[in-house]
């Protein structure tokens, strides 16, 4: 659904979640701007048992201005949308209305409402506003209330950022012009009396497992920021490497993950405990997801969140192997050889984008890649997937046959470059040009068996994750060329 498809109605009410958060806040003023600005007669509202009361929510709606008005019994003429919610779920009240539209970046529960907009992988709505925008021509940049109004959406709904799971979370964070004066007021103002108190008694009970040295707490009712803020002090503590601290609301358990050793990455912790009961996503060190109410009842009726968080993180500590290349060695004998297949990649001198010397790092919809130097000597190789494979000038040049033709992909997200220094973020798809295999190039390879974290010899700090039917591939013409990919991309990549 496009925001243009919304333009026909003249009267148009955006109806914020009860008990609104800054997401929520967020993605529903930058909204309301937006049909403002095209002439439409435009409302914000909320509904639920009690008003917004919360310290740094009041101070963010007077600060910007935001016009967001309490209504018990919300009647919605013309248009109603439901942002950061879904029409008829249960953490929204149900408004009278005839034409509705959905808006959100939840697990999708609701089936019925044909205009709808869900993109469930990204870390909040306000990001899900922002893209919608873009596509719209909207100049958010121009704007520094709506600017900020959404960078304090995704900060407050990943944890300042930790549990971002999405790259075009990390471009919006880094592209809006907010105002910084006013996100240091808020971010000073987000814990009250009764937060302190939540925080203090949650700590004083946890569930530690001292053979994985991992521990699981819970909390009472709390804005998520204050899961995040448990966790940094709980993976203070010497025994423990890995916490969860979670909540539970009538809509599902929303949980934070910390982790403080390399062989676990926490995003990829978050979205193991989720499964397919949620989402879950972040950083290598901080990460965070949400288990929807519905799903877990259903698939694990009679247990409490603690045991299923316990089990799932037992279950996780034993269910992989750690390989690093430097002391990887491999039994070829076990391994087949295979043909790579002659398909059309997209290739970039890292020069072409920025200056020799400038630290940069590529964003891909699978990782970020951060330890890079842009050189002469280094491009990089986009397949089919969309992914980003670093490559050295002198084995580019030998493997590959370079044409001065744009090299296009449909994907949901194409890589971007970033300049450390400055923060510019570029879009790599004006600069990708097309190259072919110059000459038959061959790999080892073998079926995975058990889950796999292989440290590369490109990324000393984080792990490439291989799941069993995935593919452990060692190149042929430089054997510490190691890594893994899926079986889907396998049979696309190679042949016998």
């Amino acid at each position: 659904m496009k925001l243009r498809e919304l333009l026909g109605y003249s009267d148009v009410t955006i109806q914020c979640h009860d008990n609104p958060d800054a997401d929520s806040i967020g993605s529903g003023y930058a909204l309301y701007v937006f049909f403002r600005e095209k002439g439409k007669n435009t409302k914000l509202v909320y509904s639920g048992s009690s008003k917004l009361s919360k310290p740094n929510l009041t101070i963010l709606v007077k600060e910007l201005n935001i016009p967001l008005v309490y209504e018990e019994n919300i009647k919605a003429s013309g248009l109603l949308i439901t942002v950061d919610c879904q029409y008829g779920a249960g953490n929204v009240s149900k408004a009278e209305a005839d034409h509705v539209a959905i808006i959100d970046h939840h697990k999708q529960e609701i089936f019925d409402i044909p205009l709808t907009e869900i993109r469930d992988y990204l870390g909040s709505c306000s990001t899900l506003v922002w893209q919608m925008l873009e596509e719209e021509g909207f100049d958010v940049s121009g704007r520094r209330d709506v600017a900020t109004a959404l960078y304090y959406g995704l900060m407050c709904d990943t944890n300042n950022f930790a549990e971002t799971k999405h790259p075009a979370d990390r471009d919006m964070q880094e592209a809006l012009p907010y105002d910084p004066i006013l996100i240091r007021r808020l971010r000073n103002s987000n814990l009250t009396m009764t937060d302190l108190e939540i925080a203090g008694i949650a700590l004083l009970r946890n569930s530690y497992n001292e053979a994985y040295r991992y521990t699981v707490i819970k909390t009472q009712p709390c804005d998520p920021n204050i899961l995040g803020f448990i966790s940094d002090l709980a993976i203070q503590v010497d025994s423990i490497d890995v916490c969860v601290v979670y909540n539970e609301s009538q809509s599902g358990i929303k949980y934070s993950v910390r982790s403080c050793v390399r062989e676990v990455m926490a995003s990829e912790l978050a979205e193991y405990i989720s499964g397919e009961l949620g989402s879950g996503g972040g950083h290598e060190d901080k990460a965070g997801g949400f288990i929807s109410r519905t799903e877990f009842n259903r698939q694990y009726p009679g247990i409490n969140t603690d045991e299923y968080l316990m089990s799932q993180l037992t279950k996780y500590f034993g269910s992989f192997r750690v390989i690093d290349y430097e002391s990887f060695e491999p039994d070829m004998s076990s391994m087949e050889r295979y043909r790579e297949k002659l398909l059309i990649n997209g290739y970039i001198k890292s020069t072409d984008v920025f200056g020799k010397g400038t630290p940069v790092i590529v964003r891909s919809l699978k990782c970020d890649m951060d330890d890079l130097v842009s050189d002469d000597d280094l491009y990089f190789i986009i397949d089919c997937t969309g992914e980003v494979s670093p490559i050295t000038r002198e084995k580019f040049e030998r493997g590959y046959e370079a044409f001065d033709e744009p090299f296009e992909l449909e994907t949901q997200y194409f890589p971007h470059i970033r300049n450390k220094a400055t923060g510019q973020n570029v879009n790599l798809r004006p600069y990708s040009r097309k190259c072919l295999l110059k000459n038959e190039s061959y790999v080892y390879a073998k079926q995975l068996t058990e889950t796999v974290k292989l440290f590369t010899k490109w990324d000393r700090d984080t792990y490439m994750h291989g799941k069993p039917g995935d593919y452990l591939i060692i190149s042929e013409d430089d054997p510490s060329d190691i890594f893994v990919i899926t079986k889907d991309m396998f049979d696309i990549l190679y042949e016998k």
